[in-house]
């Protein structure tokens, strides 16, 4: 019973101050008009004071007592908050304006709580909604409460000169070190010269047509930055399995051919000079069992499920990059989307997907399919038009890079297993192509150097 007459958060003090404040002082506007709502106020007569307010203050008219009581008296709404003799009180409830932002930032935080409450209260409710679907259940829940963390991280304004002072010292420590990468090494050199290896807060886009290699070639870099950097990496697969993944991965680290994996025919002999195949999977698995790489093989997801996982994934194992195969068979949140408009669901995961590199402050390498469009082209080269279901992939997308085999339209190349990466999009520096061997055997890629070394060996 006493847990059912607590009161809600609130500060009426600090609601009755901010109220005043804008009276007394008519710059004071300026400070909270784009940070506090009419809803946020506890008591609905302040709540209607400030919504007139805000209302003057978009009509450019001053904000004094005369100007509110004739706003308030032609809503009819003057009685209804105390009258003229409150609006008067409302100047002596504080000395000066100049705290106003700080009241406002209590109006809020009490707000915020309340909300709270409120949200749990509903989510409370929902979980006795037996016949519904569990995980729609969860979705909404977490949405309902991923709002109320999006209201309350409002952005704030920087000065240029505080930029500044960072921007200084970063350029400064790349000055230090110069000719080290500014981002997460994929040990591809010419990518990583283009790139400057994998920016932070960068959504990278990896897309090609089937059985151009394109899950190898973000496993090959998982792989990498995981055993080499030493960074958390997080792997949704939407389309392999777990299973799937570390099989290829282990071909890849031990050099042994996937399909002798698979059919069992390993080696076991030791040829002098050279490893037996299981001897090379034995090791494989040592470099591996000792990397930060974490794998989901929900079939699926969506970008809440992915965010959550990628916070629980940075909180316990430092985060540092996090892969998607492939972002087509994502499904759009539960409501906020129309499933049967593909175009729609797929330009609202291209936003989350840019959202948690923000928010996590770590490069999101999304896979993607192509559309067929480019198979009719007479060389079967992609361009940036070629990205299936949305043009907002291009537009979110910090990189974008196609992978382009040419061994796959003709038989007689002279290039063979040879794959062009050609970057066409890349916000912050040049495009450009850079060429890597293919090796089929072991479904990956290698630097073209690295390849031409061990033949002539």
């Amino acid at each position: 019973m006493t847990e059912n007459l607590r009161m809600p958060p609130q500060n009426l003090e600090a609601e009755q101050s901010v109220l005043g404040s804008l009276l007394i002082d008519k710059d004071a506007i300026t400070k909270i008009a784009d940070v506090l709502t009419p809803q946020e106020f506890y008591k609905d007569g302040h709540k209607i004071i400030y919504e007139c307010m805000l209302e003057l203050y978009g009509a450019k008219e001053p904000i004094d007592l005369l100007s509110l009581a004739s706003k308030l008296e032609g809503k009819k709404q003057l009685e209804n908050i105390g009258g003229r003799s409150y609006l008067a009180n409302l100047t002596n409830a504080v000395p000066t304006a100049a705290n106003v932002a700080h009241y406002a930032k209590i109006i809020r935080k009490k707000a915020i709580l309340r909300k709270l409450i409120t949200t749990a209260a509903e989510i409370h409710e929902m979980g006795y909604h037996e016949d519904d679907e569990v995980d729609k259940l969860l979705d909404e829940a977490e949405s309902r409460l991923f709002r109320i963390s999006e209201w309350f991280l409002k952005p704030e304004f920087s000065s240029i000169k505080s930029l500044l002072s960072e921007a200084f010292d970063r350029i400064d420590e790349l000055h230090k070190e110069k000719g080290k990468l500014r981002g997460l090494r994929t040990h591809y050199r010419d990518l990583d010269r283009k790139l400057a290896g994998l920016q932070k807060s960068d959504l990278i886009i990896l897309a090609s047509r089937p059985s151009m290699g394109k899950t190898s070639f973000a496993l090959d870099i998982a792989r990498q930055v995981a055993i080499r950097e030493k960074a958390g990496v997080g792997i949704f697969s939407l389309e392999m399995s777990k299973e799937q993944l570390v099989d290829r991965m282990l071909c890849a680290q031990a050099g042994v051919s996937l399909w002798k994996l698979r059919t069992g025919n390993l080696s076991d002999r030791e040829i002098p000079g050279q490893e037996s195949d299981f001897s090379r999977i034995g090791h494989a698995m040592g470099d591996l069992s000792e990397a930060a790489l974490y794998i989901d093989d929900s079939p699926m997801s969506n970008v809440m499920e992915i965010r959550t996982k990628c916070r629980r994934l940075q909180a316990e194992h430092n985060l540092g990059l996090v892969v998607i195969d492939y972002l087509q068979l994502m499904e759009g949140r539960v409501g906020y989307s129309n499933p049967d408009n593909r175009v729609q669901v797929v330009s609202e995961i291209s936003r989350g997907l840019k959202s948690i590199a923000r928010e996590l402050n770590i490069p999101v390498l999304a896979l993607s399919q192509m559309s067929r469009q480019v198979e009719q082209r007479p060389r079967s080269i992609p361009k940036l038009a070629d990205l299936r279901e949305s043009g907002s992939l291009e537009q979110d997308a910090d990189v974008v890079m196609f992978i382009y085999r040419e061994e796959m339209y003709k038989k007689d190349t002279t290039r063979p297993h040879i794959a062009d990466i050609m970057i066409q999009k890349h916000r912050n520096g040049p495009t450009g192509t850079i060429s890597l061997f293919f090796d089929e055997n072991t479904v990956s890629f290698r630097n073209l150097e690295q390849k031409i070394e061990e033949l002539e060996y």
